[in-house]
């Protein structure tokens, strides 16, 4: 299950490696999230959040995460 911590942090973290550096976790490509999926994704929080992140992208719920993005 996803908090609201964790959603605020999708929103807000930035990928801090790899082609989509410094990209919000949210708004990494599908493609992108896939791969890792498909490789495994980053140990500890990190890709916790990726893992999430897909999930939300999959369904089609981005549009819950825009308001929770800070500046």
């Amino acid at each position: 299950m996803i908090n609201k911590d964790d959603l605020t942090k999708i929103a807000n973290t930035r990928m801090p490696f790899g082609r989509f550096r410094n990209t919000r976790l949210i708004d990494l490509p599908e493609p992108y999230l896939l791969w890792f999926a498909n490789r495994g994704f980053p140990s500890g929080q990190l890709g916790e959040l990726m893992a999430a992140t897909l999930e939300i992208r999959t369904h089609g719920l981005e549009a819950l995460i825009e308001p929770l993005k800070s500046e």
